[in-house]
């Protein structure tokens, strides 16, 4: 079995794959002191949970843009299942062409979102993931990695709400009943979700502007399900498309 690790800013998220199935997947929070020892005893305890022996795993993939955390889970990787990790980064092989400036400055998760969207879903594409930021990539129907947008993510927005203006409460993301708020908090919660589905709306539009024909859009991420199904842009919701991503490129560098 395959296990995929996906390290974010806010949260840590892991499936195991049999083959191209995913079989058990898990969502922990993100600590950036978290040691090797650490991570690897919550790690034991989730395959314990699940009934899941170290021993079954025969391969590892990492993606991460939390850069300290990288050579934790490589530790844990050799510490716990005797196994080289494949990281996602310069010189791996993606199958798909990054023409961006710089492409050393696409996150690995972007990058394998794309190759997910590109390989389920077919170009051209845009892919938006909600995440500690909001991001939107374009795949071209060739294939190739365009480039993006990045926002700030909805719980950023939430928490500078919070701490910036004194007499504002820290909310629950939620949809609220209706856009007209009819208290404080209400009023928050309407701004949030309505102000991030005007936001994704309105870039995507854009977005389809620049591209040469209708794309495919994919949204995906913790809040996806939550905020995406208002989308009026957003065809698809597919919360593993990273983890699925990171299986197909584990399997063009075997």
């Amino acid at each position: 079995m395959l296990l995929a690790i996906d390290i974010g800013n806010t949260n840590i998220v892991l499936g195991l794959f049999r083959e191209r199935e995913l079989l058990h997947h898990w969502r922990v929070g993100t600590r950036r002191d978290g040691t090797a020892d650490e991570y690897g005893i919550l790690l034991k305890n989730l395959f314990e949970v699940a009934g899941i022996h170290p021993s079954a795993v025969s391969g590892v993939i990492i993606a991460s843009v939390v850069p300290p955390l990288q050579p934790v889970f490589e530790e844990l990787t050799n510490a716990h299942f005797r196994l080289a990790p494949v990281v996602v980064g310069p010189g791996i092989r993606t199958g798909m062409p990054i023409l961006y400036d710089n492409p050393r400055e696409v996150g690995a998760d972007r990058i394998v979102n794309a190759v997910a969207a590109y390989e389920t879903y077919g170009g051209p594409a845009i892919v938006v993931d909600f995440g500690t930021a909001t991001t939107f990539d374009a795949i071209s129907a060739k294939g190739e990695y365009l480039g993006g947008v990045i926002a700030p993510g909805i719980g950023i927005s939430a928490e500078a709400l919070f701490e910036r203006a004194a007499k504002l409460p820290r909310v629950e993301i939620v949809r609220p009943k209706a856009v007209i708020g009819k208290n404080t908090v209400g009023s928050m919660q309407s701004g949030l979700f309505y102000g991030y589905l005007g936001l994704v709306d309105g870039i995507v539009r854009r977005m389809v502007q620049e591209m040469e024909r209708e794309p495919a859009v994919i949204g995906t991420g913790g809040l996806a399900h939550l905020i995406l199904t208002e989308s009026e842009t957003v065809q698809h919701i597919d919360a593993f498309l990273t983890l699925k991503g990171l299986q197909i490129v584990y399997d063009r560098n075997r």
